[in-house]
């Protein structure tokens, strides 16, 4: 048995669910979120609590959808009502960020600036030239735009230079010796 599954999703002031018959729509103060489910899980919205269960308890796939599908609606209410941020450091000489509109203008030591264009339901927030904070309802988009970002440059591991999740920790190695 799934003890994620097992658990009620709490609904927030302010955030609402609405059940059609194979999608859950939860709308809050910082959007609206969609997700569907298969016919492995049953959703029902009771009195400010969303309860996932298996379809049938015996089987397998079923059981692995239960907690999924819970994960994914509580992922759902806390994004629409508080939203989620990752804050991100660039390391290195030289490396900045700049928003100019909705496009972000990265110097990653290139001879060019790298230009990303932010997907909807993204926002960026500059703290200062080198660590800026990608904040979203959504929390695969946010980890998406993220892991894009960091592809530009990924974090070595010899001068610790990149672009690096503010808190990761990323394993140092000695350089060469004479």
């Amino acid at each position: 048995m799934s003890r994620v599954g097992k658990l009620p999703v709490k609904l927030v002031d302010g955030v609402t669910a609405t059940l059609t018959d194979d999608t859950i729509a939860i709308k809050g103060k910082l959007g609206e979120m969609v997700i569907p489910f298969t016919k492995n899980v049953v959703v029902k919205v009771e009195d400010n609590t969303v309860v996932v269960s298996p379809a049938n308890a015996e089987n397998t796939q079923d059981r692995t959808m239960w907690g999924t599908i819970r994960s994914h609606v509580a992922n759902a209410v806390e994004g629409v009502s508080v939203g989620f941020t990752q804050v991100i450091e660039l390391k290195g000489v030289g490396y900045k960020a700049q928003l100019q509109g909705t496009t972000l203008v990265l110097n990653l030591g290139f001879s060019h600036d790298v230009k990303y264009d932010l997907p909807q339901g993204i926002n960026i927030e500059i703290t200062s030239p080198t660590e800026f904070k990608v904040i979203s309802h959504d929390k695969q988009l946010l980890g998406q735009v993220v892991s894009e970002l960091q592809k530009y440059r990924k974090p070595e591991p010899y001068k610790g230079k990149g672009v690096h999740k503010k808190g990761e920790w990323i394993r140092r190695k000695e350089g060469k010796k004479k």
